[in-house]
C-alpha cells in the first residue's frame, strides 16, 4: 500500500511539471536567469555557441578562440557541428599552485583560482544584445598576475555584466598562455620555434582577431574596440601596442597601473634562459622537441632554476633586468617585437590609438610587508624616511604635504608608490603624448578602502571594482559603502565614454584635459574627484634620486 500511495504521489507531481514549468516562466522575476536550448545561441567562425541571459545580459564563457600546440603560433579552432555550451568559464594556463595565502590579503581579494589546462585559449562575452545589427563599443579585458599568472575569472572585479549593462557596451575577457609556456625563447634551435618567445602575446592577438571576426554577432562594432588592463594586464596592452601584426585590431588602449615594465627582454638574455633549461634538463640543442612532451610540472621547475642562474650571470656583468627582475615576459624577438619600448619607429605604430594612463595611490605600500609601520608615529615615519633618504628627508615631507596635502596617518608619509607604476606611468605617458599622436589622459586612484581599519588604503587592484562597477561583488574591499558606488559610478563611466569615443569627459566629473608632459594634466581620483597638474613633480624628483 506504502509503495502505491508513493507511486500515486509521484504520478501526480510528475503530472503538475508541465503546469510548474510554464507558471515559473510567466511569474519569472526581470532578474532570472534564462538557460535553455534556444536561449542565447551566435554563430561564430567555428560554430555555434549558446550561453545564458542573466538580468538582461547575454552572457558567454568559455568559448575557444584558438588552439596551438606548446611553444607553437596559436590557429583558429577546429570547427564544431552541434551548438557548443558556453556557460562556465574555460580553464586558466598551468601555474605554480597556490598551497597557502595571506589570511587577511585574501579577504579583500577573493581569488578564484579556476583549473588549469594549457588548452587555456578560450574568452567570455557580456552583451546586451545579440545578433541585433547593432554597433555597440566592445572593451576587451587583459587580466592581472604579470605574464607568468593569474586569469580572467581570477578576481570578483573582473565580471563583465554590470560594466556592459551600465554602458551598452561589449565586454570581453581571456585567458592566454603564460610563463614557461608563452615566452620560452627556443630560436635558436630551429625555424620551428622562431614564434615561441613571444606566443603568449601572440594568443591575445589571436583573441583580437577572434573579436574582429565575430564580435558584430554578439552586437560589438568590430571597428571599435578598445583594450585595457590592470597590472600585467597594462603590461600586455603595451605589448600589443608594439606588434606591427596588431595594428588595426584595436582602437584604443587603457593602461592601469601596468607601466612598470619599460623595456622588453634582449633575445639575447631570452635564449641564454632557454639554453640554461636545456642544460638543466639534460638535453642537447638537437633534442629540443623533448620540451614538448615532459610534464609542465618539471618543465616550470626547470625553468625557474634557468632563470637564476642567467640572473646571477648577468647581475655579474653589471647588466639590469626588465620589472626589476629576470621573468617569463615578451622580448624583443625581432620577429613578432622587432623594437624597443623606446625606439621611435615602435612608439609609432600605435600613434594613433588614444590612451588612457594610470595607477593608485599606494600599490604594493610598505605597511603590508612590514605591519608595524600602520602603527608609527610621525617621529618613527621619519626615523623611517631617514634611513632612506638622509638630508632630503624633509624636503620630502614638504612635497608630500605639496602633492598630498590631506596626509593625516604617519604611515601615509611611507606608503606612496614613487618607485614603480607612478614614475612608470608618467614615463609613458610623456612618451606617448607628443603633438602628432592621438590623445593621452593621465590619472591616479587616491580613495582610500576604509575595510580593516583602512589597512589596505589605495591598493593594488583596488580600482578594478570602480571600472567594472562591481561594487557590490567586491565589499571586502571597498566596503560597499555610499562613497564607493558615487565614485564607481564616475570611473565606470568615464571607462565607458572613452571606449566609446577616445574622450572619457562626463558631466560627473571636473573638465578632464589631455596630458602632455608640459602640463602633467592628471585626474585624480576620490570622494572629490580633481584635476591637478604635476602635483606630485617634487616627489618623484626626490625619490627618482634614490
Amino acid at each position: 500500500m506504502k509503495k502505491k500511495t508513493l507511486s500515486l504521489l509521484l504520478l501526480s507531481v510528475i503530472g503538475l511539471l508541465p503546469m510548474t514549468s510554464f507558471s515559473q516562466k510567466s511569474t519569472a522575476p526581470a532578474d532570472a536567469i534564462i538557460a535553455n536550448a534556444s536561449t542565447a545561441v551566435v554563430q561564430t567562425g567555428s560554430g555555434k555557441v549558446r550561453g545564458y541571459i542573466h538580468k538582461g545580459t547575454y552572457t558567454y564563457k568559455g568559448i575557444p578562440y584558438a588552439e596551438s600546440e606548446r611553444f607553437m603560433p596559436p590557429s583558429k579552432p577546429k570547427p564544431w557541428s552541434d551548438v557548443r555550451s558556453s556557460m562556465t568559464y574555460g580553464p586558466v594556463c598551468p601555474m605554480d599552485a597556490t598551497t597557502s595565502v595571506n589570511d587577511v590579503l585574501e579577504f579583500a581579494f577573493n581569488h578564484n583560482w579556476g583549473y588549469t589546462n594549457e588548452n587555456c585559449q578560450s574568452l567570455n562575452v557580456w552583451t546586451s544584445g545579440i545578433n541585433d545589427n547593432k554597433k555597440r563599443p566592445v572593451m576587451v579585458w587583459l587580466h592581472g598576475g604579470g605574464f607568468t599568472a593569474g586569469s580572467s575569472i581570477e578576481l570578483p572585479s573582473y565580471d563583465g555584466e554590470n560594466l556592459s549593462k551600465k554602458g551598452d557596451v561589449v565586454v570581453v575577457s581571456l585567458n592566454h598562455r603564460l610563463n614557461i609556456l608563452g615566452f620560452c625563447d627556443l630560436s635558436a634551435y630551429g625555424e620551428k620555434y622562431k614564434s615561441s618567445a613571444n606566443v603568449g602575446v601572440m594568443d591575445l592577438e589571436a583573441a583580437l582577431h577572434w573579436v574582429r571576426d565575430n564580435i558584430a554577432n554578439f552586437g560589438g562594432d568590430p571597428n571599435n574596440v578598445t583594450i585595457f588592463g590592470q597590472s600585467g594586464g597594462g603590461a600586455k596592452v603595451t605589448t600589443l601596442m608594439y606588434a606591427p601584426s596588431a595594428k588595426g585590431l584595436f582602437h584604443k588602449a587603457i593602461v592601469q597601473s601596468g607601466s612598470y615594465r619599460t623595456s622588453f627582454l634582449e633575445k639575447e638574455n631570452a635564449q641564454k634562459v632557454s639554453a640554461a633549461l636545456l642544460e638543466e634538463l639534460g638535453l642537447k640543442p638537437n633534442q629540443v622537441d623533448s620540451l614538448q612532451k615532459i610534464s609542465y610540472e618539471k618543465l616550470n621547475a626547470a625553468g625557474k632554476i634557468a632563470q637564476q642562474k642567467v640572473q646571477a650571470q648577468m647581475k655579474a656583468e653589471g647588466k639590469a633586468f626588465v620589472g626589476g627582475g629576470l621573468g617569463w615576459g615578451p622580448s624583443q624577438d625581432g620577429n613578432y617585437l622587432p623594437y624597443q619600448q623606446v625606439d621611435p619607429a615602435g612608439l609609432a605604430i600605435s600613434k594613433d590609438v588614444p590612451m588612457l594612463i594610470g595607477s593608485t595611490k599606494n600599490e604594493f605600500m610598505a605597511s603590508l610587508i612590514n605591519p608595524a609601520i600602520r602603527s608609527f608615529s610621525t617621529e618613527e615615519a621619519k626615523a623611517f624616511l631617514q634611513k632612506k633618504y638622509g638630508d632630503k628627508t624633509e624636503a620630502y615631507l614638504k612635497a608630500v604635504e605639496k602633492a598630498y596635502p590631506n596626509t593625516t596617518k604617519p604611515s601615509d608619509l611611507i606608503d606612496i608608490d614613487l618607485t614603480m607604476f607612478r614614475p612608470g606611468a608618467v614615463k609613458q605617458a610623456n612618451m606617448k603624448a607628443t603633438a602628432d599622436a592621438a590623445p593621452v589622459y593621465m590619472y591616479m586612484f587616491n580613495w582610500q578602502s576604509p575595510v580593516m581599519d583602512g589597512m589596505y588604503k589605495a591598493i593594488h587592484c583596488i580600482e578594478i571594482p570602480f571600472i567594472f562597477n562591481n561594487i557590490a561583488r567586491c565589499e571586502e574591499m571597498t566596503g560597499g559603502g555610499a562613497s564607493a558606488y558615487v565614485l564607481s559610478n564616475k570611473m565606470s563611466q568615464a571607462w565607458i565614454n572613452f571606449a566609446k569615443s577616445g574622450n572619457p569627459n562626463h558631466k560627473g566629473l571636473p573638465t578632464w584635459q589631455k596630458y602632455s608632459a608640459e602640463n602633467g594634466a592628471t585626474m585624480i581620483f576620490d570622494n572629490q574627484c580633481v584635476q591637478k597638474f604635476h602635483h606630485d613633480k617634487d616627489l618623484l624628483e626626490i625619490t627618482s634620486a634614490k
